[in-house]
């Protein structure tokens, strides 16, 4: 009996060391099969367990429970009930609350059932625990205890998470497994306080999409609109947020935004540039209502700043927020060039009493920001001064590369440092609104020096339209809660889970690799900045390769979504297939303007192809965004891909989306004698076989070129196929070929096979170098009608040897002497040509 005792607490033990500090993709406490030592959430035996909370706790922490409610459901197809009272009356119970503001929890405290050493009086901490006897009348419950409102929230949704709620389902509409049944493991959950105290993103750049989008489903910016915002961002342990500005201004929109970000438990800000809780559009419209001057310098115009900045601190005055203080230029603009530093910190000096004035609490009371934004660091570097009490907000470069730091020994700050980074940029030397180009190791490593270097305060980030920055708004976020978890080596780690939590163990793993391939490729040069002219054509293979590495990630891709189950299609086609394939689409594009441009130069009829192939790919690129607003997930994203990314000439986005130009080349006009030269390299020339440097044709008899006929591009052969050379005619090609060495070659050419149809005659050619009496072949006159070779391999090699006694240019002639010789490709052996089965890649071409 001893033992087992001692048994079961060792258990109990391990299971508290490996929960402690639970994050993706380490053990869960949740149990989908019965077990001993287990508290059931929801089972076909026993239903799913009430919920009770006190209707004295927070309104948001009550939100949240009705969340969990609904997620339960939606597993199990059971949604428990939620009393609202201090008394709870049921054999097993889940209770819900806050520490200081639930009378139910502060009971359980009191009464030492439920311990609260490493929650109480923390930052949104959490404690879930499993108790025996916690009331007369109850054998056992199940607590989720939060130190403050947010972490009561976080613990809800913590439970909503691990029973397999992905914060996404609305946002990237992952699909919920469904269970039979629910179990928390006995013991004791702790969530110890985030390392960085204020985590959150910023929703900027966003028109046309999310403007179009939240229009679209809700009318705009409103309550509506935030209330899925807010609630995703506490499923992400989020608690921060710069809101919607582009036209925008959050409080003036709809007056129930303050309001419902308050209950609900996110601290709200306003970007870098519009200070004292008032937007830009704010200014404007305080002022045209008031019909006051609309000049924004404080040197001329400085009681009209004061009085609307008294207004924004009044009207959200009862509200968690930080407030942004300092002044920019109207319009996220660098202010004139008579600002000075003195100025500056006379205008924050004036904010702050007028924070001091509206609260009628001392300013340190109020949390506030200065972010050194482009020209506002000089300012800064310069010796600014800064209340001791104020976050200093770093700021990246707007391309997520970290500009300034503290020193590692600086004087610690009472407000200290937060960092605000980007995913999303307006701005040069080219715009970044369209898709994700920020991969996870680029920012871990940023970010890591940035909390290294003491940057601990606040993290936030630029989304742009938050979708599609799925994942890495996910690792951000999951980061900021703790940065020492994160290391080199772990970071795939991290996607493979987080495609878990979206996709099912199954398909996570190439998930993973897919999103993590895509960003380090839309990273080498992102959407909007890549053209015709990024990559080489001509050194390194390196245009080809690099389209042909997005394509081949497209074709993974493609077979993964039919491979998914149909559930999660929606969901992958969101956060994989269309950025994976769409980014493909565009460097085919641009890989096909290349090719067209160099056609066009020479005059080539091949222009016309890649010219077409353009087209083709432009007007995919629409229909990829067609069919994530209107198809995927029943057309719930309209205008989500509404963002031109096709068409820059300068760093700011055209209107509309403009095809790149191509060049086209009639058929009269084209150059059918254009010189071309194979050069000898890597010891062998290859050689496709319409690549002749020129031909001989007769008035009955043609050379043409079969298109995608053969094993590599293309074969030819002469028309009509029952038309024979006379005696009197000479049908041949030629090609030129440039030797670096001299000797005895062997040339193979490589045929279609074709037999010996002419009552096993054979079929006849002649093949040599210059002036030099060419050597007559038949092709396969030899034929019986056996099956071998031939037939498993598709074609026919014929091997003849020459002299080559100079080196330089000289000419190979093949000549036909009946009809239905169908050749695809030339290999010349100088010493160095290796065993393949399609033959050596074609050699460089001088024309």
């Amino acid at each position: 009996m001893k033992n087992r005792k001692l048994f079961k607490i060792f258990n109990v033990f391990m299971l508290l060391m490996s929960l402690n500090g639970f994050a993706i993709g380490e053990p869960t406490y949740i149990s989908t099969k019965i077990a001993e030592n287990q508290f059931t959430l929801s089972s076909a035996a026993k239903g799913s367990t009430t919920l009770f909370v006190s209707s004295e706790d927070h309104t948001g922490v009550i939100s949240a429970l009705k969340n969990l409610k609904s997620d339960i459901g939606k597993v199990t197809g059971r949604e428990p009930d939620i009393k609202y009272t201090n008394k709870p009356d049921a054999k097993e119970v889940i209770i819900v609350g806050t520490i200081g503001k639930s009378p139910i929890i502060d009971q359980l405290v009191k009464s030492k059932k439920l311990d609260v050493k490493n929650v109480s009086g923390k930052w949104e901490s959490f404690v879930i625990q499993t108790i025996e006897s916690p009331f007369p009348g109850v054998e056992k419950a199940l607590v989720i205890a939060g130190s403050d409102k947010r972490g009561t929230i976080y613990g809800i949704y913590d439970i909503s998470k691990n029973i397999g709620i992905s914060p996404w389902y609305y946002w990237a509409d992952v699909p919920v497994a469904k269970q039979e049944s629910l179990f928390v493991k006995n013991g004791r959950y702790v969530i110890e306080s985030p390392k960085v105290k204020y985590r959150g993103i910023f929703l900027n750049d966003e028109a046309p999409a999310l403007s179009g989008w939240s229009k679209e489903k809700f009318g705009g910016f409103n309550s509506k609109f935030y209330e899925k915002v807010f609630e995703l961002l506490l499923r992400l342990k989020g608690n921060y947020l710069w809101p919607a500005m582009w036209g925008s201004a959050f409080y003036d929109d709809d007056p129930a935004n303050g309001i419902l970000a308050n209950e609900m438990g996110i601290v709200m800000g306003t970007s870098h540039h519009e200070p004292m809780a008032m937007a830009q559009q704010d200014w404007h419209r305080y002022t045209s209502r008031n019909k006051l001057s609309k000049v924004w310098d404080y040197t001329k115009n400085k009681d009209i700043l004061q009085q609307s900045w008294k207004f924004g601190i009044e009207r959200s005055k009862n509200w968690d927020k930080i407030v942004t203080v300092g002044m920019r230029g109207d319009g996220d603009e660098a202010m004139g060039e008579g600002t000075n530093i003195g100025l500056l910190e006379q205008i924050v000096k004036d904010q702050r009493k007028i924070i001091e004035n509206v609260t009628g609490e001392k300013a340190e009371k109020t949390p506030q920001v200065w972010a050194l934004y482009k020209e506002v660091q000089e300012y800064y570097d310069h010796g600014m001064k800064v209340p001791d009490d104020v976050t200093l907000l770093f700021c990246d470069d707007n391309w997520g590369n970290v500009r300034k730091l503290p020193e590692v020994n600086a004087k610690s700050r009472k407000g200290g440092y937060g960092m605000y980074y980007h995913f999303d940029y307006v701005g040069g030397p080219r715009n970044s609104k369209w898709i994700n180009i920020s991969p996870i190791q680029r920012v871990w490593e940023q970010m890591n020096l940035s909390y290294t270097h003491g940057v601990q305060e606040l993290w936030v980030v630029n989304v742009g339209d938050l979708k599609p920055m799925e994942y890495p708004i996910s690792f951000f976020l999951d980061m900021a809660w703790d940065p020492s978890k994160f290391n080199t080596q772990n970071l795939l780690s991290h996607t493979e889970n987080w495609c878990t939590q979206q996709f099912g163990e199954q398909y996570a793993k190439e998930a993973a690799r897919i999103i993590n391939l895509y960003a380090k490729y839309n990273r080498r040069v992102t959407p909007e900045m890549l053209d015709d002219k990024t990559y080489s054509l001509d050194n390194y293979n390196e245009f080809e390769k690099v389209t042909a590495d997005y394509r081949n990630l497209a074709l993974d891709a493609l077979r993964l979504y039919y491979k998914i189950p149909a559930d999660y299609k929606d969901a992958f086609d969101q956060l994989v297939l269309y950025p994976v394939n769409a980014c493909s689409n565009l460097y085919e594009m641009y890989y096909a303007v290349a090719k067209n441009k160099v056609c066009a130069k020479a005059n080539d009829i091949q222009a016309n192809y890649w010219a077409d192939k353009v087209e083709e790919c432009f007007k995919r690129d629409v229909d990829l965004a067609y069919s994530y607003n209107n198809i995927i997930a029943d057309g719930k994203w309209k205008h989500m891909m509404d963002q031109v990314h096709i068409g820059y000439t300068s760093w700011q986005e055209p209107r509309r989306a403009k095809m790149p130009e191509v060049l086209r080349v009639a058929a009269e006009n084209q150059n059918t004698l254009i010189q071309k030269t194979f050069v000898e390299k890597d010891g062998y020339v290859s050689i496709e076989a319409e690549n002749f440097s020129r031909t001989s044709n007769s008035s009955r008899i043609n050379w043409e070129i079969i298109p995608f006929l053969g094993k590599t591009k293309s074969a030819i052969t002469t028309f009509p196929q029952n038309a024979y050379p006379k005696e009197n005619e000479d049908i041949y090609v030629e090609y030129d070929v440039d030797f670096a060495t001299t000797g005895e070659f062997e040339v193979q050419l490589l045929f279609s096979p074709t037999l010996n149809f002419n009552s096993n005659k054979g079929l006849r050619y002649t093949i040599g170098f210059d002036k030099t009496t060419p050597q007559l072949i038949n092709l396969n006159g030899h034929y019986k009608g056996e099956l071998g070779r031939w037939q498993s391999e598709h074609i026919i090699k014929s091997v003849t040897k020459h002299k080559i006694e100079t080196i330089g240019k000289h000419t190979l002639r093949f000549s036909v002497k009946e009809a239905g010789l169908v050749l695809q490709k030339i290999l010349i052996n100088t010493g160095g040509l290796k065993p393949s089965y399609l033959g050596a890649p074609e050699s460089p071409i001088v024309k």
